[in-house]
């Protein structure tokens, strides 16, 4: 008996689906089969039929079909769209298009990624949309009456590579255009709307509490310039409407949705907060809090800071996974500076190494690019301060010469003023001038971790042990889980040291060592925090850590490399037994 051969071709596949199909057959079951069995016998069969498209087959509340060419299969798609729109049916139509190999089954039924595709994109397209692959879109651009939307590189689910899609905007004349065509396109920076809290209370007192915390989160986030953020007015006219998150995200051009409510019960306020990427639908964070009804406006405040503390730093991971997934080919400046970031969380001598080359990249591309040029000089001076430098003198030259130039870009950025004060901290020392820096980026977005945290930083190596104390506490406060945590343990239990608070520093230094197991800057403090209290055998143990992870080590090598270390952690590495 012979195997038979799998049959194989190339397809246009075209997959459909109604929009809420299981809510409207909940809220009327047989008037809705009904009405879709109508809907394929008077729309999707003579429609497919005057376009050449074979129907593959229907599902409940679906339907699959193949052309020969992805113009017909583009042309059907878009005359089903507007036909829908321009009625006043219950039904509203996904559409999903790929160009793609595909098997054939002995029954005619066809298999494979290139229908998985297919269907995947119809999954995140927008309601009354037409989402399609990019091999459809470089068949069809040019030869259709329609304009087309980049909407990036898509992770599909069970597709291995993700798949770059195209949204489709009818012809002028169509209802589908004029309500497409308004939505504005996705800035470059990450973009972000905060719908109005809904008040689920029944008090109108809460209404006013709810808005105005809306308003707080929204200036809040505004402050980061990295951040693109819709202004309160346009979020506003959706208060007290239904919404549907990727139609607010395709209406108002942002990537990101942050909803809410409020509920009041027995002397305390409950607030429910939700992150969505407003492209696929996902839930990125979601968290409720629930404070005592006291002073309304200090409520407010510490609410938005809980918000943005937990948003922020979220916003920022998925923008980082994004770009870590993007093919090479594809890149542009910030997404060279989003995978630096990831190389420079790491804090070790080959991450840093890793995130000055992808910082650079973003320079060429992009040679006005302040928060490239102030990420690049931290990363060298980072060299300098955690011992990695094996020229310390070309290090520190680099770290202030972008320092400057990031400063000549955007001397407003709180960001790149904050990393600018720890750059001239460490390779500089002018106090004076480095503290009024770490201060007016505090000032500029008190709302920033990165703000606090370099503040912390800027007043240990001035020598103000509590006040970097308070900053690097704040700055914890405001991102509990930041990737970056470990350097600020690191920092507190510097302070500590040098303010002989050994017992409290050993606490303090094992935290960041959980955060990063092999950060060897942890390490060293340890030693000398142990060492200072006669701890004998665990200063040497520590010492030995040191030594494992960095056999060159020598306290005058780090001196040479660190000038401003304090004379109490120095004392200390030398009781721990490190060779001088």
């Amino acid at each position: 008996m012979t195997e038979q051969r799998v049959q194989r071709r190339l397809a246009a596949i075209l997959a459909a689906d109604v929009v809420g199909y299981s809510a409207l057959m909940q809220r009327a079951e047989e008037a809705t089969y009904a009405e879709f069995e109508r809907l394929k016998r008077e729309l999707i069969e003579p429609s497919l039929s005057r376009h050449d498209g074979r129907l593959i087959k229907t599902t409940g509340d679906g339907a699959l079909a193949e052309f020969a060419s992805p113009l017909a299969a583009v042309r059907c798609a878009t005359e089903m769209q507007d036909h829908l729109a321009e009625g006043s049916g219950p039904f509203k139509l996904r559409i999903g298009l790929n160009l793609g190999d595909v098997i054939v089954g002995q029954d005619g039924d066809l298999y494979g990624d290139g229908i998985n595709i297919a269907v995947r994109l119809e999954g995140i397209a927008d309601p009354g949309g037409i989402l399609m692959s990019e091999k459809v879109y470089s068949e069809v651009e040019g030869k259709l009456d329609v304009g087309f939307e980049d909407r990036g590189e898509q992770q599909l689910k069970n597709i291995a590579k993700p798949v770059r899609a195209y949204a489709v905007r009818a012809g002028a004349s169509s209802a589908l255009t004029e309500r497409l065509s308004a939505a504005p396109p996705l800035p470059a920076k990450p973009s972000i709307a905060v719908l109005p809290f809904e008040n689920m209370s029944g008090d109108p007192e809460q209404e006013y509490f709810a808005d105005g915390m809306v308003e707080e989160i929204t200036t809040a986030l505004s402050r980061f310039k990295w951040l693109f953020v819709i202004a309160r007015n346009s979020s506003f006219t959706y208060k007290g409407k239904a919404v549907n998150v990727k139609q607010v995200g395709h209406e108002l051009g942002v990537r990101y949705i942050l909803e809410g409510s409020v509920r009041k019960a027995a002397g305390k306020v409950r607030i429910a907060g939700q992150l969505i990427d407003a492209i696929t639908g996902t839930h990125i964070w979601a968290d409720r809090f629930e404070r005592d009804l006291t002073d309304i406006f200090a409520l407010q405040d510490d609410v938005a800071l809980a918000v943005v503390s937990a948003v922020q730093p979220k916003m920022l991971q998925t923008e980082i996974a994004t770009a870590a997934r993007r093919r090479p080919e594809n890149l542009t400046a910030y997404d060279f500076f989003l995978r630096s970031m990831q190389q420079y969380y790491l804090t070790t001598r080959e991450s840093l190494a890793e995130a000055i080359k992808l910082a650079h990249r973003a320079l060429e591309l992009d040679p006005r690019f302040s928060s490239a040029a102030a990420l690049a000089g931290d990363c060298h001076a980072s060299n300098v301060a955690l011992g990695y430098a094996n020229n310390p003198e070309f290090d520190a030259k680099e770290a202030i010469r972008l320092a400057r130039l990031a400063l000549s870009l955007d001397d407003g950025d709180p960001d790149t003023l904050s990393r600018v004060a720890v750059v001239s901290a460490c390779v500089v020392g002018d106090s004076e001038a480095e503290i009024e820096m770490a201060d007016r980026a505090v000032a500029l977005n008190p709302n920033s971790w990165r703000t606090w945290n370099n503040r912390g930083w800027v007043y240990t190596m001035a020598g103000l042990p509590e006040e970097a104390i308070r900053s690097f506490e704040r700055a914890i406060r405001m991102s509990p889980l930041d990737p970056l945590l470990h350097m600020t343990f690191l920092g507190i239990g510097h302070a500590l040291v040098g303010l002989r608070r050994f017992d409290e520093a050993i606490i303090v230094l094992k935290k960041a060592l959980r955060q990063n197991p092999s950060f060897m800057p942890a390490c060293r403090g340890l030693a000398s925090a142990f060492a200072h209290l006669g701890r004998d055998a665990e200063a040497h143990a520590a010492a030995a850590r040191v030594l494992e992870i960095d056999p060159t080590f020598t306290i005058s090598g780090h001196i040479a490399r660190v000038p401003k270390s304090a004379k109490m952690f120095i004392e200390g590495l030398r009781k721990a037994g490190l060779p001088e």
